[in-house]
């Protein structure tokens, strides 16, 4: 049976009778109206038991978290942005140097000719769809009828595409990868599992989707010094279903300057908006500090 259309009033009605305090109840009804009740109802998980809310919660505690929630998302979006771009930039740069400017075209030079095939066709469809609008895609095609070389190509692949090309790629080209990401040529197998958390983590931020208090089926790798890092549950084991495992592979993915202007800019963020418990998002007590002062060998087991 589906549930019947409720109107703003009434689901402040129903959240008042549930124990929620709302001092403004126009700004309450502008909020819902504005961001859907059922959306944010998972903001509000942490501040009561079942339908029941706990003692002195209020609908500006929720605003607070929803608040917290999005800024924080758009920090995440900007340094996994800046991943991606790394990743494909030293991509282009290692599989140029060993296959040439259009090498990416050959589906002999990958592990899994299928998969390439499926990326390629997806970047064509877009190199078709963006061709009025670039200039450097008229230049190659247009003006020099000539294949777009993978330093240019690149930019068609999103963050998924190139993670799939590294995952597909010869182990020479790998292993030549991932020392700029602080992992060991041994490891280079860690890139893979890193990009794939750090697509879903995008993706999340991209399409507006809640990271505060969110369990994630994805867990990265870590290694036993990065997992002392981590709080510990009340079973015992580590929490690494939060927020903060993903920050821990950011701290190898990014470069320092930039892992410590993040890391400021969600400081900030929690100054500004206190009321969020970082707890909920896995990070210890004093995370800020514990990143700053562990710069070196987390990745070492």
């Amino acid at each position: 049976m589906l549930k019947p259309f409720k109107t703003i009033e009434e689901q402040i009605e129903i959240l008042e009778s549930r124990g929620l305090t709302i001092e403004d109840k126009s700004a309450a009804e502008q909020f819902l109206l504005e961001n859907n009740y059922y959306r944010i109802s998972g903001y509000s998980l942490t501040l009561r038991t079942n339908d029941i809310f706990h003692e002195g919660a209020t609908f500006d505690n929720i605003i607070d978290i929803y608040n917290f929630d999005h800024n924080l998302r758009h920090i995440l979006l900007k340094y996994t942005e800046m991943i991606e771009v790394k990743l494909k930039s030293i991509f282009a740069y290692k599989f140029s140097e060993k296959y040439g400017a259009t090498g990416y075209l050959n589906p002999n030079n990958f592990t899994d000719q299928v998969k390439h095939q499926e990326i390629i066709l997806k970047a064509e469809k877009l190199k078709i769809q963006r061709l009025p609008h670039e200039a450097y895609l008229k230049h190659f095609i247009n003006d020099l009828q000539e294949n777009v070389p993978l330093w240019a190509y690149v930019d068609l692949f999103s963050i998924s595409d190139i993670s799939l090309l590294y995952k597909i790629s010869s182990d020479i080209i790998k292993k030549s990868i991932v020392p700029a990401f602080n992992i060991e040529e041994p490891k280079y197998k860690l890139l893979e599992n890193f990009m794939h958390s750090i697509t879903i983590l995008r993706n999340l931020c991209a399409h507006d989707s809640r990271i505060y208090n969110r369990l994630f089926e994805q867990k990265p790798k870590l290694s036993s010094k990065e997992k002392e890092l981590l709080l510990v549950k009340e079973d015992g084991n580590v929490d690494n279903e939060h927020l903060f495992s993903f920050i821990l592979i950011m701290k190898r993915l990014l470069n320092q300057t930039q892992f410590e202007s993040m890391l400021v800019e969600i400081a900030s963020l929690n100054q500004k908006i206190n009321f969020v418990n970082m707890a909920y998002y896995g990070f210890p007590n004093d995370w800020q500090n514990l990143l700053l002062t562990t710069r070196n060998k987390l990745g070492e087991s």
